[in-house]
């Protein structure tokens, strides 16, 4: 690492101790930016980077709920608002027992670098809560989402800040967040929040958005190599959100997933998932994936062992941060892949970057790659500002449109400052100078 960067990264460290997930996340970029600094010395003169890794606020506040029995339970709720440079604060809400300080501010210091690639005026931030939704009633779900908004309404709004969905936030509990803004404020302000249901303010495509768009940044790396994903074998780690639309968007262009997985174990199906089973069984029944395994004659179950032992030409990372390690990536490697794009957020270890790096595997790093879903929530802010709806196709096409245009920008940026190929020095850098043009031109604020 540089110096200059490295003299920063310490103070990071020292600031922000206990945090290794933030910690990893700034040393990514960081990695990246030396010949910047060499091309800007303006930045290093105003102390931008170091502006860049302090959120601008930080919000931490009691979530007290009553369950079906009658007892009363208390969690913890965050909203980081970590750079509003480029334009409101637009970042998701994550409900999950693993949800800590630590863990909204590496979320909400890559969404920041994440929604400058995408082109669309939004800043960066990220929230949420150790509440599980797993296994919870709707009515209790709906209570905690109440409470959750009884504090946070104050701090948000369609020119200020603008939470979506998320691990464990889906359309039902936008739908009782949005109900309890509107019930507190008396405002019907749809561009408050995004995610929401399509009858009533939501975008078409927004669902889908994050899956589809990894696949379509992949397909896109694919072509600097003259190959598409039509006949590749491929496997997706997850099965929620991120990984359903990914298998759905890989099926439809001509790829075959074998495999996917949940926190239980992964399943294995040569005949390719039955993207309507698993739908049935994650989004229905909200069962275990072991579920489609019992139903499917052509799947197994393994309950041990890691997903990324399936080999497979192209993988995408769709559940958590730092799942897939360097002894999975080295085995990925020997069993021929080609490409890896992150479709959850820094799913992938540093070292696991470098092996892949090594053997000349195409990466796409989640700040470009799973870009997707915050470009349609932005396009659903704009759908609701001019209280308008747009077709699905139409948004489709946008979608599309972005994530060539992430594609090309990385590639071109990568080939600017030498790196050509680099997908990660291309995101990083082109993400950073972006928002930091724009804190320099706001003055020290």
């Amino acid at each position: 690492m540089d110096s200059r960067l490295e003299a920063v990264y310490v103070e990071v460290m020292r600031r922000n101790p206990g945090e290794p997930e933030f910690q990893q996340a700034v040393l990514d970029v960081f990695e990246s930016l030396g010949p910047v600094l060499d091309r800007h010395p303006e930045y290093t003169e105003a102390a931008v980077l170091e502006r860049l890794c302090e959120p601008e606020r930080q919000i931490i506040f009691r979530v007290p709920w009553v369950d079906d029995s009658g007892r009363i339970q208390i969690n913890r709720g965050f909203r980081v608002e970590f750079n509003s440079a480029l334009g409101p604060y637009k970042g998701g809400l994550r409900f999950h027992p693993s949800v800590n300080v630590g863990i909204v501010k590496f979320l909400g210091f890559e969404q920041v670098f994440k929604n400058s690639l995408t082109g669309m005026p939004i800043g960066g931030g990220k929230g949420g809560s150790d509440f599980d939704p797993r296994g919870r009633s709707d009515g209790e779900v709906m209570r905690f989402c109440q409470s959750f908004m009884t504090e946070l309404y104050r701090h948000i709004g369609e020119h200020t800040d603008v939470p979506a969905g998320d691990i464990g936030v889906g359309r039902r509990e936008i739908g009782y967040l949005f109900g309890q803004y509107k019930r507190i404020t008396n405002r019907y302000e749809s561009g408050v929040l995004t995610g929401k249901g399509v009858t009533w303010g939501g975008s078409l495509v927004r669902t889908e958005a994050t899956g589809y768009g990894t696949v379509l940044f992949i397909e896109e790396m694919l072509r600097t190599r003259g190959l598409t994903i039509d006949g590749k074998r491929v496997i997706v780690s997850g099965s929620g959100n991120v990984a359903t639309y990914a298998i759905a968007k890989v099926h439809q262009l001509g790829g075959r997933v074998v495999a996917c997985s949940d926190s239980s174990g992964y399943v294995v199906d040569e005949s390719g998932i039955d993207l309507n089973l698993l739908r049935d069984v994650k989004e229905v029944e909200r069962s275990r994936i072991s579920a489609y395994a019992d139903r499917r004659e052509s799947a197994r179950f393994v309950p041990d062992g890691s997903i990324w032992d399936v080999g497979a030409e192209v993988a995408l990372p769709c559940a958590t941060q730092n799942e897939l390690d360097e002894s999975q990536a080295l085995s990925l490697v020997r069993g021929g892949l080609l490409a890896v794009a992150e479709g959850a957020n820094m799913p992938t270890t540093p070292a696991a970057v470098r092996v892949l790096g090594k053997a000349g595997v195409l990466f796409g790093p989640g700040k470009a790659a799973n870009a997707g879903g915050v470009a349609t929530s932005a396009l659903e802010m704009q759908q609701n500002a001019s209280r308008d709806a747009w077709t699905e196709n139409y948004t489709e096409q946008r979608l599309t449109e972005i994530m060539v245009a992430i594609h090309q920008r990385c590639v071109e940026t990568a080939d600017e400052y030498g790196q050509p190929g680099n997908y990660v020095s291309g995101a990083n850098i082109a993400g950073f100078v972006k928002v930091a043009d724009a804190v320099l031109a706001l003055g020290v604020i």
